[in-house]
């Protein structure tokens, strides 16, 4: 992985700092378990280095002498620039059922204490595959990102490479789907007066705010929003269908728009309707553009994950773009609340005492196993590090069962990802039918193309891993063999 982006998603471990306890801050509703809940006032700090990385033992625990790890389950990461340790390139960790020892050096790959192997899968490379795959090892899948990042995993050739896997799916083995929403605190923020936004809105600013510099995604969302600018003003910063600028340099910087910068967020914080429109639809998966706007008291206006009801903390907290028929009939709506604050504000209901009505949102930010800068919990990267541990070991067990046992004790089946574990998927036009798109299209020729080769890819790999094979580089022929007969079938 490259180095920004190994820095990028580590940096996002710290997503979303928290302000020291303060007892002037208000008591959010079962987030986080009791743990350490967020307080207020929030500080706008996000993105900082995680204070935590590469302390992935036990709080409390002994660190016991290097000797003792001469037998320990080792878990190899394939993708070495996420290696969540510094600074050697292995790290005893220890975890609920004992202790592993994690690793980026590719030179125990065939070694049989490697038990194994870790793949982050915006990196993960079909071509790239450890081969041949050795019949004691796990394949483990981190894949927090959008699918774009990596169609083949969208597919089910593809997903079921792997044995195990942490995505934003809820079905997946240690899910992510909450990794953008620290607690509940962040959505009981309170936003500006609708004062405070009337006067912003009488300043000549549209009641809308777009706010995007990653154009041409699979969602296809800019086609979208350009029919809808033609029935309702958008403010739209950033480098798609920008219309208007950020304030300063500074904010104009694409780093700057991604984090939460205070001086970022009180301006954004002026708008009452931010379009939330994710780059890829999945189940599940809900990134900063929905959780954003909700925590600055603004009103998402959202397309993304299908299943986004489920985690709203009431069923009357975003306006939903394809309950709309149309960008026109989506217009009106936006524009009556704009003009009837008492309509506008129960989709605010939520941030008052008592307003997060939605259980399984509590119970999920409450039961799950990693924290977002929790000092309780470790990151979710050094999570997922001690779920692998965890299972190999118990893993371990089951096979030394059996073979003194082999009678009475079967051997163990073993555990494959399922389709459900990504859920994505083909890309469909932002608006309209894909038949009604030229040929030509930008976004059809990428995309679309770019789907069902991460299908080709997907069961070329797995062919080869049927067959034995030990050179990487006869994928090519593997591939353009199945690439020939879907052809041939079209």
């Amino acid at each position: 992985m490259a180095a920004g982006r190994a820095g990028a998603v580590l940096a996002a471990l710290g997503v979303l700092s928290v302000c020291a306890a303060s007892s002037s801050g208000p008591v959010a509703e079962g987030g986080g378990g009791g743990k350490a809940e967020w307080a207020e006032p929030w500080d706008g700090a996000v993105f900082r280095p995680p204070s935590a990385l590469g302390v992935a033992r036990a709080l409390g625990a002994p660190r016991t002498g290097r000797e003792e790890a001469v037998d320990l389950p080792v878990l190899l990461w394939w993708s070495p620039g996420l290696f969540p340790h510094f600074p050697g390139d292995s790290e005893r960790i220890e975890c609920a059922r004992g202790a592993c020892v994690a690793s980026r050096d590719r030179r125990v790959h065939r070694d049989p204490r490697t038990r194994a192997l870790l793949f982050y899968g915006t990196d993960f490379r079909a071509s790239d595959a450890p081969l041949p795959r050795l019949a004691h090892q796990s394949w483990a899948l981190l894949h927090e990102e959008s699918p774009l990042n990596n169609f083949l995993l969208s597919h089910g050739p593809g997903i079921r490479l792997f044995n195990l896997t942490s995505t934003f799916s809820r079905h997946s083995d240690y899910p992510l789907p909450l990794q953008w929403l620290p607690g509940t605190a962040y959505l009981r923020h309170s936003g500006p007066p609708l004062q405070e936004r009337a006067e912003w809105r009488r300043r000549g600013h549209a009641p809308l705010l777009y706010l995007q510099s990653h154009c041409d995604v699979p969602a296809d969302r800019d086609r979208y929003v350009r029919e809808l600018m033609r029935y309702i003003p958008v403010d739209s910063y950033g480098k798609c269908l920008q219309n208007r600028k950020l304030p300063t340099a500074r904010l104009q910087d694409t780093v700057t728009a991604t984090t939460e910068d205070p001086e970022l967020l009180a301006f954004l914080s002026r708008y009452k309707f931010h379009l939330a429109l994710e780059n890829a639809i999945c189940n599940d998966y809900m990134t900063e553009k929905l959780w954003r706007p909700m925590h600055l008291g603004a009103v998402p206006v959202y397309r993304g994950a299908p299943s986004v009801r489920d985690w709203m903390p009431n069923n009357h907290s975003i306006i939903l773009i394809d309950d709309f028929e149309s960008p026109q009939k989506l217009a009106e709506f936006i524009d009556f609340l704009d003009k009837n604050d008492e309509e506008y504000m129960k989709y605010l209901a939520y941030k008052q005492p008592g307003g997060i009505t939605n259980q399984f949102l509590l119970d999920s930010l409450k039961h799950r196993e990693w924290g977002v800068n929790d000092p309780l919990l470790p990151n979710y990267l050094n999570g997922f590090e001690c779920f692998v541990c965890d299972h190999e070991l118990t893993r371990l067990d089951a096979e030394k069962a059996h073979a003194a046992s082999p009678g009475d004790i079967p051997v163990p089946e073993p555990h494959i990802a399922q389709l459900s574990h990504m859920d994505c998927p083909v890309p469909a036009p932002g608006i309209g039918d894909v038949e009604e798109i030229p040929e030509n299209d930008s976004w059809k020729e990428m995309w679309l193309q770019d789907y069902w080769q991460g299908l080709d890819q997907g069961k070329a790999l797995t062919a080869m891993i049927h067959n034995n094979e030990t050179q990487q580089g006869k994928f090519w022929d593997y591939l353009h063999e199945i690439f020939m007969k879907r052809n041939q079938n079209l």
